[in-house]
């Protein structure tokens, strides 16, 4: 029996030790399953969700309702899922989200914005690893030019957008 097949027949029939531990194969029928047929964690299905990100994501938010070690360690192996479990389920900043979020440049920016709500070093180092997210973080979280922000920008197609948009601040400094 398929995974997908032990959840359908567990909605027909009712939960089963059997029909859990098939779904437990797979990370997304263990969510459903817990959702939609146990109604409540359970650390089997728990477990099963904790090999996805994703899923591990959703199980918190869903189903325990609070953050806990091992979902948020499954959460923090994705820069998307490590951003939103910090913003949505911890409802703070923490060292291991914010630095499983800055491996990627993108969910640095929306770690600053979100968890942090203020600029830092390591998420703004973050940033500046790409052109596009120096560009928006010294836009949305900065609010002003910086030197490494420049540095990560010039000789980008961002370039003359952040001297657009720090043109009056700039006006007197030579960057």
């Amino acid at each position: 029996m398929t995974p997908e097949k032990a959840y359908e027949h567990a909605k027909k029939y009712g939960p089963l030790d059997i029909t859990r531990e098939i779904v437990c194969q797979d990370p997304e029928y263990a969510y459903y399953y817990a959702l939609d047929i146990d109604k409540c964690p359970r650390e089997d299905t728990r477990e099963a969700v904790c090999k996805s990100s994703q899923y591990a994501y959703y199980y918190a938010k869903e189903i325990d309702k609070c953050p806990r070690e091992d979902t948020r360690e499954a959460a923090c192996k994705n820069s998307y899922f490590a951003h939103y479990y910090a913003r949505d389920i911890d409802k703070c900043p923490r060292e291991d989200t914010r630095e499983a979020t800055c491996k990627d440049s993108y969910w640095a920016i929306g770690y600053a914005l979100d968890v942090d709500k203020c600029q830092r070093d390591d998420t703004r180092e973050a940033a500046c690893r790409d052109p596009f997210s120096a560009y928006k973080y010294a836009e949305y979280i900065d609010g002003c030019p910086r030197e490494d922000t420049w540095l990560a920008v010039k000789g980008s197609k961002y370039e003359e957008e952040y001297k657009k948009m720090f043109n009056e601040l700039l006006k007197d400094q030579i960057i």
